[in-house]
């Protein structure tokens, strides 16, 4: 379920757009940049990429991980959308990655996900939650929020609101957009009672005018 009419079409007929899209405005670049620089990675993680589309985000954490001499123990990753998956495994294969699992699924119906599919010290989303309806997005927080092991955490790269966003990405991409109050009050109403707002690196800093980064805990 989405804020759009039909989100499983827009990203199966325009996933090659998309992915064309983030890269022109170095999206991977700057998830790269961030995670090198992030304190939450460490090693043996088991790390969930809720709504992974293309691959971008798992890619970018991967490839932080290992500049930092670090691995995963464990990354799992979902979408909606089977193009999307089909073009995130193209490229797991491209680069001879093993071990990435993924899975088709509803961020709405998580019961759906494989049983094991469970207590993550790090879940990320990114672009992939302005597609749930506005009035489900807590409900949505809280359902990602129950895949936590304890004192984990949640990180979410999500479109802001303001006069640039409302073209590119609010009407392109047929996107719910958020205030920062807007996502205060979501992560509160989901059980997050633990809420900061972070940064991308200065290399990456013109995303800031993209998206937010929340980091919560529960």
């Amino acid at each position: 379920m989405s804020a759009t009419p039909d989100p499983r079409r827009l990203f199966t007929e325009r996933h090659g757009s998309y992915l064309r899209f983030v890269r022109s405005v170095g999206y991977p670049h700057g998830l790269r940049a961030f995670f090198r620089a992030s304190p939450l990675l460490g090693d043996g993680l088991r790390v969930l990429d809720a709504g992974c589309g293309t691959g971008v985000v798992t890619l970018a954490l991967r490839d932080a991980l290992s500049a930092r001499g670090l691995a995963a123990r464990t990354l799992h990753a979902f979408d909606l959308t089977p193009a999307m998956l089909d073009r995130f495994r193209d490229a797991l294969r491209r680069r001879a990655i093993d071990g990435v699992e993924l899975a088709q699924a509803d961020v709405l119906r998580l019961d759906a996900l494989p049983p094991a599919w469970r207590g993550y010290d790090l879940i990320v989303s990114a672009s992939m939650l302005e597609y749930v309806p506005r009035g489900r997005f807590a409900e949505a927080l809280d359902g990602l929020g129950r895949l936590l092991a304890e004192r984990a955490t949640f990180l979410l790269f999500v479109t802001r609101r303001n006069p640039l966003t409302r073209v590119l990405i609010g009407r392109w991409w047929a996107s719910n957009l958020y205030t920062a109050g807007e996502l205060r009050e979501a992560f509160r109403e989901a059980g997050f009672p633990r809420v900061a707002f972070r940064r991308f690196p200065p290399v990456a800093s013109h995303l800031a005018v993209w998206g937010h980064i929340v980091e919560a805990e529960r």
